[in-house]
């Protein structure tokens, strides 16, 4: 299968070293050099991965990824920042807008493919039946649909993941690498923080007590 990227960077010498790298390996590529133009290729173009630069003039990745969030066409589809800056703030922004994950510049090739084919592995063997079900609680994969106390959540693809695992064994406490490795892969490099704002976030949706942190384990869902 050929998978659909959309390149974001207002920098078009880094529009065309990623391009070349992605179809020579096959992916179909479309790029865009802002925020607005992004959003408007996306809707005529339906990326499976969209690689979105934080750092642009007038409306940055940060909001662009934020508007594409709210748009429900685009709620699941995987959204990976390109980031020069390391420090943890701009990390936990760019997730709490709703990315998946983020590359940090400079790129290198090798590592740039990794983390994109990564991405598309898991794409391809994601199974497509309900996985758990609760009095309070209704996976349903195939509609990347979550039903909480009778009414419908739409999550961002990584946090759909997480509670999917979470809930796919009652009572199991599942380790920090346990988590990384089933949501992120192992060949994916992220921030130490990436856990913890993913976690928040399932709270402020699901409430405070439907996760439990497990002090120096891990997390276990509470239903």
């Amino acid at each position: 299968m050929s998978y659909k990227v959309l390149l974001v960077d207002d920098e078009p010498d880094i529009l065309e070293f990623l391009s070349y790298n992605l179809q020579k390996n096959n992916f179909k590529v479309k790029t865009a050099l802002s925020g607005d133009s992004a959003i408007e290729t996306a809707i005529v173009f339906k990326p499976d991965l969209i690689i979105l630069d934080v750092m642009m003039p007038k409306m940055d990745g940060i909001e662009t990824c934020k508007r594409l969030r709210e748009m429900k066409e685009f709620s699941q589809t995987i959204i990976v920042f390109l980031t020069a800056r390391a420090e943890d703030y701009s990390q936990i922004a760019g997730l709490d807008a709703g990315a998946d994950d983020y590359i940090a510049k400079p790129i290198k090739p090798s590592v740039f493919l990794s983390k994109v084919n990564s991405i598309c592995r898991r794409l391809a063997y994601e199974k497509q039946t309900p996985v758990a079900e609760s009095s309070l609680l209704q996976i349903d994969k195939e509609g990347y649909l979550v039903i909480h106390k009778s009414k419908e959540v739409h999550l961002p693809k990584k946090e759909f993941e997480l509670i999917d695992l979470l809930s796919s064994k009652k009572g199991k406490v599942f380790t920090r690498d346990e988590i990384l490795s089933k949501v992120w892969g192992n060949d994916v490099v992220v921030g130490d923080r990436t856990i913890d704002v993913h976690i928040r976030k399932l709270r402020e949706k699901f409430g405070s007590s439907i996760i439990k942190t497990i002090k120096g384990v891990g997390y276990k869902l509470e239903l």
